[in-house]
């Protein structure tokens, strides 16, 4: 008897905090079509739901928090071009809205898309032996989209070098230069730390916030 494959997106509500972790540890949690859809439904629910406080975005296992596009699949770079909008980019437009703080929690290999996947996030715990980078420039391609979550997270200069190179940076450059906010060896109560911090203040201040923070950002100073 042939069993049902995983689902690739695991969801799992921990009291007021949800939690979306990508499954597909075999590929290092590289991106999927299923991956994307599941992504956005949650965000999509989780801004409707009072309930939920916080979104926790993760990998299973240890090795990758995410690799990026599937290139085992061949299908990653195919598109509909009638269709103006491609479900990457309208993920990063989804968080862009979000009024939902969202938390990567990262425990590995946090590489090209699953750079934009970090960047999208409105916070970050990385585990000590993650590593962050753009390799696409290795395969003959260039994080177009990714820029536009990451563009103004980290200095221009840093951000060439990782682009033009595709090397990557390790946890504590990741740290130095404000890519993330937290490196430990304890990943998850790092995570706990900051989720409790979260959680004792008000939801209508940091659902209002967010919104005013994201706003902002687009406005001229006047």
């Amino acid at each position: 008897m042939n069993l049902p494959n995983p689902p690739e997106l695991l969801e799992e509500m921990r009291g007021p905090v949800m939690w979306l972790t990508i499954n597909r540890e075999e590929r290092r949690n590289a991106i999927s079509a299923a991956v994307l859809a599941g992504l956005s439904n949650a965000l999509a629910r989780a801004n409707k739901d009072r309930g939920v406080r916080a979104i926790v975005i993760t990998g299973t296992g240890t090795r990758a928090f995410c690799a990026g596009a599937d290139l085992q699949s061949g299908q990653s770079f195919k598109f509909d071009y009638s269709e103006p909008h491609v479900g990457f980019a309208n993920l990063f437009r989804q968080a862009k809205q979000s009024v939902v703080p969202l938390i990567a929690r990262v425990n590995g290999a946090c590489m090209a898309g699953g750079m934009g996947v970090m960047s999208m996030c409105d916070m970050v715990v990385a585990s000590s032996k993650a590593i962050f980078g753009l390799p696409e420039v290795k395969v003959g391609l260039f994080p177009a989209q990714v820029l536009s979550v990451l563009g103004q997270l980290i200095p221009r200069r840093v951000l060439a070098e990782m682009c033009l190179t595709g090397e990557p940076l390790s946890a504590a450059q990741a740290l130095e230069y404000s890519l993330i906010n937290y490196v430990s060896d304890d990943l998850d109560g790092k995570l706990q730390w900051l989720l409790e911090r979260l959680l004792d203040k008000s939801p209508a201040a940091i659902r209002r916030g967010l919104y005013t923070m994201k706003k902002i950002e687009a406005m001229s100073f006047e």
